[in-house]
């Protein structure tokens, strides 16, 4: 057999085996690394692969680890962590609860704007969907919310973590698709290659992630409007009531100001991702002793989490390096080139490919470990047949934000469905979920037809 043909059966194999083995329940990243040296043991008995490439590996793990803009994550990540344990979340949510609870529908508009904030300030889809779990489906369940809405609202609200900038999510993305492009445009014999940055990606996503907004509370609108017992007003007592004026300047106010500080610094070209996040980490830990709230333990608890959490996506990353070494070592982007080349609709039908593909990965895989397995195997190809890259990461962002809410394995669905109480049914959970998965499909239907609302602030606030 042919030694070429070898090695693109290897790789092909090698892809498959290593979604096998995830299904069975290894860890993430030791499935990739082990995996992929496995293969690549393999294709040295074939005479199609040398241990010698295992050399590249040193310069994929000490370039991330030097990328002054990846220093943003753990940043983003400890800003988050402390707006969680020093309970500014719940007391965000309560506030807007009381602000807005009078009116039909307001606890659940109230969800969402917390939802999309803790989002913008941690872009872990998990903590956000546990946390919005943890604090407002009891809130909502006392004031006489359908289990089905309230269900709905808390998993779509916290998904909005994949697309509301600063997302983690789109630091990494950034930074992959800035390589992507660089290696597509050099291979169209562009060496004069217009760079991709965070920032970029972080402008592209802002109307994106404002538009999923609108429609989530749209749709709750609508909801308190026709089926008012569905989204009921909620009761605010007197004493309540005399105090949510120095609730709102004491409590919100102070939130959003750091949150619009931390991403308005970026958009307005002041400041870069890392050092705006390292703005938001400090500003946190203002908010927290404004508070009182800010002590070693907490400071403690919150730094050991920041390192469980990066360690987690970084170690993933690397392992993710050995897969894509060995599989383009063994062929496989070549394969995976001409495939994509060859499906009808040329440029059409391969991204649509792309994303049926990353779609269904969403059930099984998280969208960390499908953005450092897919993207950098994908994205050169889609690159260079004229695809958009800051269009392309929002896509792809929203693609994985709609894969994660769909029943009837979606993440968020799990993640709701473990701090849910026992009186909520699981099929409650996946017939609420249900309306918010088609404003999603449509919010892609809207990008697809028109990209500008991704490439539009990007141009204008960059040139």
């Amino acid at each position: 057999m042919d030694q070429i043909l070898i090695g693109e059966v290897l790789s092909v194999v090698l892809f498959f085996g290593v979604i096998g083995f995830l299904l069975l329940g290894f860890p993430v990243a030791f499935t990739l690394a082990g995996t992929s040296v496995l293969f690549a043991g393999l294709g040295w008995l074939l005479d199609v692969f040398s241990f010698n490439n295992f050399g590249l590996l040193a310069l994929r793990w000490f370039g991330p680890m030097v990328n002054e803009v990846l220093v943003a994550v753990p940043l983003f990540v400890f800003m988050g962590v402390v707006l969680e344990r020093s309970k500014i979340a719940e007391a965000l949510l309560e506030t807007m609860g009381r602000l807005f609870g009078p009116v039909r529908g307001g606890l659940g508009l109230s969800v969402i704007a917390v939802g999309a904030l803790l989002a913008a300030s941690t872009g872990v889809v998990g903590a956000t969907v546990v946390t919005m779990g943890l604090l407002s489906l009891p809130a909502m369940m006392r004031a006489g919310y359908d289990p089905k809405l309230a269900t709905g609202i808390i998993c779509a609200s916290g998904t909005l973590g994949q697309i509301i900038p600063p997302s983690t999510v789109l630091i990494f993305m950034g930074d992959i698709l800035q390589g992507a492009n660089a290696e597509a445009q050099m291979a169209l014999g562009n060496f004069a290659v217009e760079p991709v940055s965070v920032g970029d990606l972080f402008a592209g996503a802002f109307v994106p992630g404002l538009m999923l907004v609108m429609l989530y509370a749209l749709w709750t609108m609508g909801i308190a409007l026709f089926r008012p017992t569905a989204a009921p007003a909620m009761s605010v007592s007197q004493t309540e009531k005399a105090n949510l004026g120095r609730d709102v300047l004491f409590s919100l106010a102070p939130a959003l100001l750091l949150i619009l500080a931390v991403l308005g610094s970026i958009l307005a070209g002041i400041a870069t991702p890392t050092e705006s996040a390292s703005v938001g980490a400090v500003g946190a830990m203002i908010l927290a002793a404004g508070k009182r709230r800010l002590s070693y333990a907490m400071l403690r608890q919150v730094m050991i989490s920041t390192m469980q959490i990066t360690s987690m996506v970084f170690v993933i990353l690397f392992g993710a390096s050995v897969f894509a070494l060995v599989f383009r070592t063994l062929g496989g982007d070549r394969l995976l080139e001409e495939f994509l080349l060859q499906l009808p609709g040329g440029v059409l039908g391969a991204t649509i490919f792309v994303m049926a593909l990353m779609f269904v990965l969403g059930f099984i895989l998280d969208t960390f470990e499908i953005i450092f397995i897919v993207m950098p195997l994908t994205a050169p190809i889609l690159l260079k047949l004229g695809v958009d890259p800051v269009w392309l990461g929002v896509i792809v962002g929203v693609n994985l934000q709609t894969s994660f809410l769909t029943p009837p394995v979606g993440f968020s669905l799990f993640y709701l469905r473990n701090v849910a109480p026992d009186s909520i049914r699981t099929t409650e959970i996946y017939r609420g979920v249900l309306p918010f998965v088609v404003l999603q499909i449509g919010a892609m239907a809207l990008l697809w037809f028109f990209p500008g609302l991704a490439t539009w602030l990007p141009s204008v606030v960059f040139g």
